[in-house]
């Protein structure tokens, strides 16, 4: 189960998440960081990095950021 960043991140992109991911899976996009879903090896290094505490396991996102699991993996469909 990936990690997905959630709306906390909007405008902050912070990237302190970034420097501790050992698969360098998380990417700026114009409004936030995403991280990708096929690349995310589950670590968690990131959730405790980040300042705004955007970072959660996807079955875990609050009910109100849900829509942000679909967010992340639409971010990587190219």
């Amino acid at each position: 189960m990936p990690y997905v960043i959630a709306e906390p991140c909007i405008g902050v992109k912070d990237k302190a998440c970034v420097a501790v991911c050992p698969v360098d899976c998380i990417h700026e996009g114009d409004d936030q960081l995403f991280i990708d879903p096929n690349e995310c090896i589950d670590c968690g290094l990131c959730e405790p990095e980040c300042p705004v505490d955007a970072i959660f396991m996807e079955d875990e996102l609050p009910d109100n950021w849900k829509s942000y699991a679909e967010k992340n993996a639409k971010f990587y469909q190219k």
